[in-house]
């Protein structure tokens, strides 16, 4: 098994740094979420399919916030990858290695990281031809220190990993620095409480104190 080069899009995402993971309820609000995001800095957003108007919430935001790379979390089945991809998400997440909805993303054309937690996850992910991959749930696991283990026998394949689960300000920049790390994940930076009510002030802040943490601009 030879090293690949990793999607355009997964190389886009590690230029971003920090992807926002978010469930949107109503899609009245996808749009001034992903413009709250963008202009606190954070330009790539997860939204997760456990809400009935999430489909439509990434539609709106691709038609109108053309600045966001929008993509798919908690993709489970065949026909959410489908569903996504007419929806117009620029990649796909799932939080675990499902064999079928791994060969409906590869045959379709999503880039797509699947959900690893054990060197047997990582595997079944590479059979699909995936280098990118979430590291998920990575602080109840082990942490850094459990992905740093897990990923030096696939490092020379350039294996790369999103962490979510337990990502926070308080460890962002030990992430943030790891090799192995192409961005991170954050549910923290648009809590579902901000926007059920509307504080897009709120989450452009915690977006921005995010992005000066990954730069190292903060005292």
């Amino acid at each position: 098994m030879k090293e690949q080069e990793i999607h355009p899009v997964f190389r886009q995402l590690g230029g971003c740094g920090i992807a926002s993971v978010v469930t949107i309820d109503s899609p009245a609000h996808a749009v001034p979420l992903a413009k709250a995001l963008l202009a606190g800095g954070i330009s790539a957003m997860e939204l997760t399919l456990r809400s009935a108007g999430a489909l439509e919430c990434l539609r709106r935001i691709v038609e109108e916030v053309p600045g966001m790379l929008a993509g798919a979390g908690t993709i489970l089945s065949v026909s959410q990858v489908e569903e996504v991809l007419a929806a117009g998400a620029a990649f796909g997440v799932a939080p675990g290695t499902n064999i079928n909805v791994l060969r409906a993303a590869r045959d379709e054309g999503l880039p797509f990281a699947p959900g690893v937690a054990t060197p047997s996850d990582i595997e079944l992910a590479l059979d699909f031809d995936c280098r990118v991959l979430k590291f998920f749930p990575a602080e109840a696991i082990g942490g850094l220190r459990y992905l740093k283990n897990i990923a030096v026998p696939y490092r020379h394949l350039g294996v790369r990993y999103i962490p979510l689960g337990g990502v926070s300000p308080e460890n962002l920049i030990s992430y943030s620095s790891s090799p192995d790390v192409l961005a991170v994940g954050g549910s923290w930076l648009a809590p579902r409480v901000l926007v059920e009510n509307g504080d897009w002030a709120a989450i452009e802040q915690l977006a921005r104190q995010a992005v000066e943490l990954v730069k190292g601009t903060t005292e």
